[in-house]
């Protein structure tokens, strides 16, 4: 619980017994009284009515956010049926500073609350009654509830005249003004502060100003913060829960002045138009199943796909049923994987969270138990332990694709296309950013897209199996083949291990590695012992020695050592500064040219990207010759800033690639797949285009 919180329990729990609440040794602490602008009500003409509130001294009363401690008064009407009252009016507070920085927004001496009455059109000839029970907090060494019920008469009348102008006329001018028509604001959204920069020629070069936001009830800000950078006035907002998507908030100034103003979160030099303006449906579609197709040549996938070729070999021989089947039961486990995806985010994004490709792959704990699948699934191919089949449905989901089964065959395209989500394939970018953005039927529809592209070929060789010709004949070579796989399938292992330290830390990756040696010894003790030929007792005291291992295994080494393994902070490397808000926005401050990466350590597609392309050695010298800045933007735990600057982008995951011309040119936006010569003569463009601006 906030110190805010905590205060304004305590501010309520003081002195809350039958005292009268205003009274304080022997001091009336608020006298509060009920006033008009007009001397009588005309039907249907608005007039305003005011609350006005005379504290002694020292003590205060609390604006409508009362800050780190204290409560907003409140005012509740009884009005006449048909009439109206408008919201309050507050006028500019007082930032008060209290031992413990502790920091509130109130009034001191006196503070007059207006509101607008609005009264029908029809009126009776009697005097009209106004009604308001008004309710306070005030505070000095200690808070005092208080509360009155106020009331005013007024004549009915035609006409009417000011009353008590010069107390409303003084009052009027302590409220807030209406913001310049060229005030720009921009706001840039980081992990735990929002920062808007205010840029207008009313705002007096380099003058001292405060600004008071107002939180929504789930928001806890801290205390804002201002600054002048060039010509411009920087607010930054602290916060102890996430940053809202929008704040508003009252800027004072020292002259005693202030604006409202209302920041959405950082739209950061995105393009203007989105694809979804200049493509249709069907065109995304297209996309989806193009670049689901594609995703069979992902890297992530070959391992995967070669066993399922593998399979069509040693199914070569059987029977057109037999091959339609496993094929069938293939596809299906591929469509399977993909609409229980479709299902998850749209249910996510229902309930009001933002949805991303790969979002599973951010969690460690997903990669772990991929890891373990991958390594049973390669000790399943090296002999290390055999599954009987018929068995229980778990065992032949485990069971590979080198033996008959619909239940592997199944499991095989399950497990393809959870290898497959770290991979964004060309066209597949595009498909997922237009999809996460429409309904939830559209969204599935892109995704049955994508397993349709994806299944094409495997259900291509199904059902046409005299292609099965072309394949080389089944012979004794497959058993080397089969082992052979299993080695691509610890190459995967060694690649998720890798993931895992990226996301965790070394350390967690070893105690990660540690649980996997426990699950590769219960695989080893069931193939050694758990046999045809072993009796009953020896089978359940194997069994159950296996449980207690791998159960014992994952308290210790997972829940224990792996959970509290310190993860290591991401540095920097070579000359790639670490993407922030702030710094990609300071750095096109400064009209720079800027080089943004979106990567992630477990995408495959954007490791071969910096490999063959963006650390090669002319794309390095056209980087520093141009003078671009290279901002590496790493998702691989999900960063919810760079998650946010990806959807303003129209892309649902990595890679990404933007290249900024500077503060005032469109950004350009790379393919997923990246080319030296494409690159090359991007950076070639900014400098013709430099040179013509200058």
């Amino acid at each position: 619980m906030t110190v805010r919180w905590i205060l304004s329990i305590l501010s309520l729990s003081i002195l809350a017994s039958p005292l009268c609440a205003q009274m304080y040794q022997g001091r009336e602490l608020v006298k509060a009284e009920l006033l008009a602008d007009t001397n009588a009500v005309v039907p249907g003409k608005p007039f305003t009515v005011g609350v006005l509130l005379r504290m002694q001294p020292h003590w205060h009363t609390y604006w409508k956010f009362s800050g780190d401690a204290g409560l907003p008064s409140e005012i509740k009407w009884e009005l006449p049926p048909g009439w109206k009252a408008g919201e309050i009016q507050w006028p500019i507070p007082k930032k008060l500073l209290d031992p413990g920085d502790i920091q509130t927004y109130g009034y001191e001496d006196e503070v007059m609350l207006m509101q607008e009455i609005t009264p029908p059109a029809s009126l009776g000839d009697a005097p009209v009654k106004i009604s308001a029970q008004a309710s306070w907090l005030v505070c000095e060494r200690l808070c005092i509830p208080g509360s009155a019920n106020l009331s005013l008469t007024l004549a009915r009348s035609t006409t009417s005249s000011p009353a008590n102008a010069e107390l409303f006329a003084r009052w009027r001018k302590t409220l807030p003004q209406k913001p310049p028509n060229d005030l720009a604001v921009h706001t840039t959204r980081g992990p735990h502060e929002l920062s808007i920069a205010l840029k207008s020629p009313a705002i007096p070069k380099n003058a001292s100003a405060a600004f008071y936001p107002l939180p929504d009830e789930k928001t806890v800000a801290g205390h804002p913060k201002t600054e002048w950078k060039k010509d411009e006035l920087i607010i930054i907002v602290p916060f102890e829960t996430n940053p809202p998507e929008e704040l508003r908030g009252l800027v004072v100034f020292d002259n005693g002045t202030g604006w409202y103003i209302g920041s959405a979160s950082a739209q950061i030099a995105t393009p203007v138009s989105h694809a979804a303006v200049t493509r249709g449906l069907w065109t995304f579609l297209l996309f989806g199943f193009i670049g689901g197709f594609i995703l069979n040549l992902m890297p992530c996938v070959l391992p995967v796909i070669s066993l399922k070729i593998f399979g069509f070999i040693k199914h070569a021989g059987q029977d057109r049923q037999s091959i339609v089947r496993n094929g069938v039961a293939f596809v299906l486990g591929i469509f399977v994987w993909f609409v229980g995806l479709a299902l998850l985010l749209i249910g996510l994004k229902s309930a009001g969270h933002q949805i991303t490709w790969a979002a599973q792959f951010t969690n460690p704990y997903f990669v772990l138990l991929l890891s373990v699948i991958v390594l049973v699934f390669a000790l399943d191919l090296f002999g290390v332990f055999e599954i009987v089949l018929p068995q229980a449905l778990m065992h032949r989901m485990l069971h590979s694709g080198a033996r008959e089964g619909e239940a592997g065959s199944f499991f095989q395209g399950v497990f393809a296309t959870a290898l497959a989500t770290p991979c964004t394939a060309p066209f597949l970018g595009p498909a997922l950013g237009f999809a996460f953005t429409q309904s939830p039927l559209i969204i599935m529809s892109i995704f049955l897209a994508i397993a349709a592209g994806m299944s094409a070929p495997y259900l291509a060789l199904s059902i046409h199996p005299a292609w099965l010709r072309f394949l080389p004949k089944p012979g004794s070579w497959m058993d080397h083949v089969k082992q052979f796989m299993g080695f691509l399938l610890l190459a995967t292992l060694l690649f998720l291990l890798y993931v895992l330290g990226a996301e965790r830390g070394y350390e967690a990756m070893t105690w990660a590695s540690c649980f996997l040696l426990v699950i590769a010894l219960a695989c080893w003790m069931k193939g050694r012992f758990i046999t045809l030929m072993a009796s009953r007792l020896t089978k359940s005291f194997v069994f159950l020695l296996m449980l207690a291992l791998v159960i014992g295994g994952a308290f210790y080494f997972i829940g224990d050592k792996f959970r509290s393994a310190k993860i290591d902070i991401v540095q920097a490397s070579g000359d790639w500064q670490m993407f922030t808000p702030d710094r990609l926005q300071t750095e096109l401050d400064q009209d720079h040219a800027v080089f943004v990466d979106f990567t992630a350590a477990w995408c495959i597609t954007c490791k071969f990207n910096e490999k063959s392309v963006l650390e090669s050695a002319s794309v390095r010298d056209a980087f520093t010759r141009h003078g671009v800045t290279k901002i590496k933007a790493d998702w691989t735990n999900g960063d919810p800033a760079i998650t946010k600057l990806l959807q303003q982008f129209g892309r649902p995951g990595v890679p990404l690639y933007v290249l900024y011309p500077g503060k005032s040119g469109e950004p350009f936006v790379f393919p997923e797949l990246l080319t030296k010569n494409l690159v090359l003569e991007k950076l070639e463009t900014i400098t013709r285009s430099t040179i013509a601006s200058q």
